[in-house]
């Protein structure tokens, strides 16, 4: 069943989201826009959530809070990459801005644009949501290191990623979307004025500090502590430790615990919608709780195009994902901090590496011989961390940190190390080599064939043998195998059970949800039972896991599962199951349910496009055609060339 999926191009997630007034104490900022354009929301209650009332209140100060007590690391953090996540493009605050704005121009396939500047005031000239040239203005850039995106914020409020991006190394402008989607019309999800674009739900999750984002009757109003990275996006809220000053009241990333970098260095699917700040993620919490790091296999089936056949990412913004994967962190329990310094850190201007890579890596693999490269002048990091992860115009270190396989180079073209600096050469002659040489890795270059023989859509027919294992391999990341589950369950169907029921009973959550995903996936009613019972596991995820898995089996329970989420006010602002429940009461012709649970998609997420048309499409059904007009109008303000709002548009007039 096609579900509403996570989208993984350049960290931009798919991400819900209802914005709640809180009290907080200094008020946040909140970020300037034009005059909004209102559209008319319909009086419908949400569902409310009442907090652990024995949970300490915990609310964001502001960085500036922080530097009255730590001012050496905020003049750090200043100097930081982290500091420059997200800066103005205007005024006497536009340092940052690195893109040429001298009436530079660029021409791609499906972009063209021309990059002016006025004063302080800086434009871009481009094909607007009708495809006719129009000046933007330029409110926000987001980042500058490697790549820099412009933002201009609509009348309504919305934030939207211009077309292109400048590139700092080349020093030139670039269309990174088109690079990934290919050319681009303005019918495209991605065109660059639709909503998959917007930054206020995509983007600055990981580019703010304590983001809301609220909707009220069309109008979009963002606002954050900062906006940017600041101290409370990796220590949490700063109410409770500026109070005391006492260490235990404010989260402290170390060498054990990475959910501080987790959140933002990897794609993944949220449990809660993000922008829900009854639910904001605290990092002293369960990160496998809160999400879903599996981003390998697709909702719709398949998998990404953003990872290697052998399950390595492919693209950058994936560390997270990469390093789970890794001996380093697996046997080792290396995290980010063991090699990384943290952005505050003093000499450390832009959180780099904390010595040189090869001293690093010699810090913990101290019994190496120091003829163990076989190479003069290779480090570390050009054999187990190779510059083969895609980015614009960039190759970035692979954080899986693994010895070079050239087999799965022949067999499956996964890209190996040796190739990098040896392309003329064969990969069964570096497989040689590697065999003379190190004997030993023989081991280590087997567990990346057989993930590849696992994964490779291309090889399909023959990956039985290879998931089953790795399913059942312990010792292996729990993230491949929660993916070899899923594929294993998509290709085998019924005939995986004996190899995924075992998961049901793992201790670790994301394998638990997998196994329930998997078995949906598989339809193995045989397993309904064993599925059902775990409806009442303790993990949240889950819980709603197999209620889908039942759900997709067609088991009773699984609807009746999902109803008891979707109206428990603890679990009500669940997005998933609203939907679900709406989409199968449309199905069958219940259009007042559907209306009913659709409209809860539309408050938790009101920028999800196809269930907006899908609501409208409700009211059509219900003889409401005024209310239905109005649907599509906000479908179609939101994206413009929505097919099947214009669709429904052009039957209602």
């Amino acid at each position: 069943m096609k579900r509403f999926a996570p989208i993984v191009v350049l960290a931009l997630i798919i991400i819900g989201g209802i914005a709640f007034e809180h009290a907080r104490s200094p008020a946040p900022v909140v970020a300037p826009r034009p005059v909004p354009i209102a559209i008319a929301k319909p009086a419908i209650a949400m569902p409310t959530f009442t907090p652990d009332a024995g949970a300490p209140p915990r609310t964001f100060v502001g960085s500036a809070a922080c530097s009255d007590c730590h001012d050496r690391e905020a003049k750090g953090w200043a100097r930081s990459w982290h500091a420059r996540a997200l800066s103005p493009a205007t005024g006497a605050t536009d340092a940052f801005v690195v893109g040429d704005f001298a009436n530079a121009h660029f021409k791609g396939m499906s972009s063209e644009a021309t990059m002016t500047r006025h004063g302080a005031e800086r434009s871009m000239r481009t094909a607007g949501p009708d495809g006719s040239q129009t000046d933007f203005a330029v409110h926000w850039v987001i980042g500058g290191k490697r790549m820099q995106d412009a933002v201009t914020v609509f009348p309504d409020g919305r934030w939207q990623v211009l077309p292109v991006y400048f590139h700092v190394r080349e020093k030139k402008w670039v269309d990174f979307t088109e690079a990934k989607q290919g050319a681009l019309t303005p019918e495209h999800p991605f065109w660059w004025t639709n909503a998959r674009r917007m930054a206020n739900h995509e983007c600055l999750d990981c580019h703010t500090t304590n983001l809301r984002v609220a909707n009220d009757q069309g109008t979009w109003t963002t606002t954050a502590s900062d906006f940017t990275v600041a101290c409370e996006s990796c220590h949490g809220p700063g109410s409770t430790h500026t109070a005391s000053s006492h260490k235990a009241d404010i989260a402290k990333p170390s060498t054990t615990n990475i959910t501080a970098c987790a959140r933002c260095h990897g794609p993944r699917q949220p449990l809660w919608p993000l922008l829900d700040a009854d639910h904001a993620f605290d990092l002293r919490g369960d990160y496998d709780e809160a999400y879903d790091p599996i981003v390998i296999t697709l909702p719709g089936g398949g998998t990404s195009s953003d990872f290697f056949a052998d399950g390595r990412p492919a693209t950058s913004s994936f560390e997270y994902q990469a390093m789970l994967q890794s001996a380093c962190y697996r046997k080792g329990g290396a995290t980010c901090l063991t090699c990384h310094s943290a952005p505050h850190a003093p000499g450390a201007k832009h959180a780099e590496l904390r010595a040189e890579p090869t001293k690093l890596c010699l810090s913990c693999h101290k019994d190496l011989a120091p003829d163990h490269a076989h190479h003069a002048t290779a480090t570390c990091m050009d054999c187990h961390m190779p510059p083969v992860v895609a980015g614009v115009l960039d190759k970035f270190a692979d954080h899986a940190i693994d010895v070079p396989a050239p087999t799965t180079t022949a067999r499956h073209g996964v890209p190996n190390a040796c190739s990098v600096c040896h392309a003329k050469k064969s990969p069964a002659e570096l497989a040689s080599a590697i065999a003379t040489w190190w004997p030993a890795a023989a081991a280590r270059t087997a567990r990346r064939e057989r993930l590849a023989d696992a994964f490779d859509e291309t090889t399909a027919a023959t990956s039985g043998p290879a998931l089953r294992a790795v399913v059942a391999d312990t010792t292996e990341a729990p993230t491949l195998r929660g993916a070899a589950a899923i594929t294993l369950g998509r290709r085998s169907h019924t005939a995986a059970l004996p190899d995924l029921t075992p998961l049901l009973a793992s201790e670790l959550t994301v394998l638990r949800a997998k196994a329930c995903e998997a078995l949906g996936d598989a339809h193995a009613k045989a397993a309904a039972d064993l599925v059902a019972g775990k409806l009442a596991d303790p993990s949240l995820r889950v819980r709603l896991a197999c209620s889908l898995a039942l759900f997709d089996m067609h088991d009773p329970r699984g609807e009746l599962a999902l109803s008891q989420l979707a109206h428990d006010p603890s679990t009500s602002h669940l997005m998933i199951p609203h939907l679900e429940l709406g989409n199968a009461a449309m199905r069958r012709g219940d259009f007042a349910t559907g209306k009913r649970e659709l409209e809860q998609v539309a408050l938790l997420a009101p920028y999800f496009t196809d269930a907006l048309a899908e609501l409208a499409a409700a009211y059509a059904e219900l003889g409401d055609l005024a209310e239905a007009r109005r649907r599509v109008a906000a479908v179609l303000q939101l994206e413009p060339n929505h097919r099947a709002a214009k669709e429904l548009q052009r039957k209602l007039h």
